[in-house]
């Protein structure tokens, strides 16, 4: 990097934040001296809190000669590629990435590591939200064709069954008539729930824990034995454009499955994340919030985990198979959607919304 003059400094630091890829400049000892917000968000670290690290703290390589390759680079001048590293972030958590390592050398200066860290699984990733909603619109779609289809004749239906009770001579007949009538408002009912709401988001300035600790409440209340219900949220995350009661509704369909999984036993936790420079399908956002919601029961089936967003199928013995689509459609009209990951003793629902607002 050069640092001519201050207004070349700063054309080289936003192009550098504006980055998709994580960017990372080391010193000649391997200490950090500069992350990008996308290595930021890679790494799940601020950089107030990793500037001056040494990489082997930083990022413990899977790959033990990582670090000496880096050095070597250093000697040599050579940069390199090294294809599906994994770095282990936590005890739970591990990355695959592409790293490219480019030793830069300034005439007297001490050189420098320049470590560019390209997440393997993103793009699939991305790929798989460009199907998740172009899934959910096709579903959506075909399900307003279908309730055109059905409630006109049921609607006639009704009618006929109210005229031909009005016009029974004998009472005792309106019993038969009642249970037509009963059924026609119960299929009304069930189309308009797979419909999912049918109003436009009333927005305003929300808080996003204050909704989350709405539903905790909700969920106590409704749930005293059990399971715990533990939060970790991140308390710098601004306040988002939403309709409260919407957000409200989408994650206490997540949390009540949740709660379900769990048993009065288990634990479900709620989590909050800020990303940046985060791609939602086809759309890149300069910051999206995540709320997570996690439970460690029994997990998901993998031949069901691709069909839960779908109306009518529930993993839930009794279930309608109506909260995750409702859930997932009240996210989308705030320009969000949801994502799924489940295995034994670990699901989790992430929930991406937008923070800046869907009119700016």
């Amino acid at each position: 990097m050069t640092t001519d003059t201050p207004r070349t400094s700063f054309l080289e630091k936003t192009v550098l934040d504006n980055l998709i890829t994580a960017a990372l400049l080391f010193d000649s000892d391997l200490c950090l001296k500069y992350i990008n917000a996308a290595g930021e968000m890679l790494l799940q670290a601020s950089s107030r809190h990793v500037l001056g690290q040494n990489v082997a703290t930083l990022m413990p390589w899977s790959e033990r000669r990582m670090e000496q390759r880096m050095r070597d680079a250093l000697i040599t001048r050579h940069p390199f590629t090294a294809r599906e590293v994994i770095i282990p972030l936590s005890a739970d958590r591990t990355i695959k990435v592409n790293c490219t390592v480019l030793p830069l050398h300034h005439f007297d200066a001490p050189p420098e590591v320049l470590v560019e860290l390209c997440q393997v699984d993103r793009q699939l990733r991305i790929t798989r939200e460009e199907h998740l909603i172009s899934q959910h619109q096709a579903t959506q779609a075909l399900l307003r064709g279908l309730a055109h289809e059905i409630k006109n004749p049921l609607g006639g239906l009704r009618g006929a069954a109210q005229l031909l009770e009005r016009e029974l001579p004998d009472k005792s007949f309106h019993e038969h008539t009642r249970i037509i009538i009963d059924e026609a408002d119960r299929l009304q009912k069930l189309m308009d729930r797979m419909l999912g709401p049918n109003r436009i988001p009333k927005e305003r300035r929300v808080n996003i824990h204050q909704i989350l600790e709405h539903v905790r409440g909700l969920l106590s209340a409704e749930h005293p034995g059990g399971p715990q219900i533990t939060r970790d949220y991140d308390p710098s995350i601004p306040d988002l454009t939403a309709d409260p009661d919407q957000l409200i509704q989408a994650v206490l369909n997540l949390a009540r499955n949740a709660v379900v999984a769990a048993g009065p036993k288990g634990r479900v936790e709620l989590r909050t994340r800020v990303l940046r420079q985060f791609t939602m399908g086809n759309k890149r956002h300069r910051l999206v919030l995540r709320v997570e919601v996690i439970d460690d029961g029994e997990g998901i089936s993998p031949d069901l985990l691709d069909r839960i967003f779908f109306p009518m199928v529930s993993g839930q013995p009794g279930g309608t198979g109506l909260g995750l689509p409702i859930a997932q459609e009240l996210i989308n009209q705030h320009g969000g959607l949801i994502e799924c990951e489940s295995q034994p003793g670990k699901t989790q629902f992430l929930v991406y919304l937008p923070l800046e607002s869907s009119h700016e």
